[in-house]
């Protein structure tokens, strides 16, 4: 399926694929997807929403194997604190729903804060915007795009 995600990436002549899967509403992590699209979890990124004191509204993109170290996000941003936004103001921000949040062709562009591990990889996926797709594409690509920032943002899960 073609997301705004996927006919911005099309407008700017970036290569990507998109890879379907089965959406299991108990279970929408990032791992579970990963596993669906035949990739490790630590390629699969997800995006998360967060607000800092200083700079409002922002996104954050960690592996799917990691969980969002907020200090470390509050360094990078220049904020002195930030907590993710509820869940009922994801898609009022955004225009997405939880495990369909993109970076790539939203509602409105947020700064976007990448884990550094992204670019160790000849390929990431990310949400194509819509629960069940993925689009797979270049790290340089998705960074390129996005004008994200890099970063040790993100931690083994606890």
């Amino acid at each position: 399926m073609k997301t705004n995600s996927a006919r911005l990436l099309d407008s700017l002549g970036v290569k990507y694929a998109l890879r379907d899967y089965d959406v299991d509403l108990e279970d929408l992590s990032a791992e579970s997807v990963a596993a669906k699209v035949g990739m490790p979890a630590e390629q699969v990124f997800k995006t998360l929403v967060a607000r800092g004191d200083r700079t409002g509204v922002l996104m954050a993109v960690v592996p799917g194997n990691a969980e969002l170290d907020l200090k470390a996000l509050a360094r990078l941003s220049g904020d002195r604190k930030v907590d993710t936004v509820p869940l009922k103001e994801l898609q009022p921000l955004t225009g997405f729903i939880r495990g369909g949040c993109t970076a790539i062709g939203g509602k409105k562009d947020y700064p976007v804060y990448v884990d550094e591990t992204m670019e160790l990889f000849d390929a990431i996926a990310v949400s194509a915007g819509v629960r069940g797709t993925q689009l797979v594409l270049a790290p340089a690509d998705y960074l390129r795009v996005t004008k994200a920032k890099t970063g040790p943002i993100s931690r083994d899960k606890a």
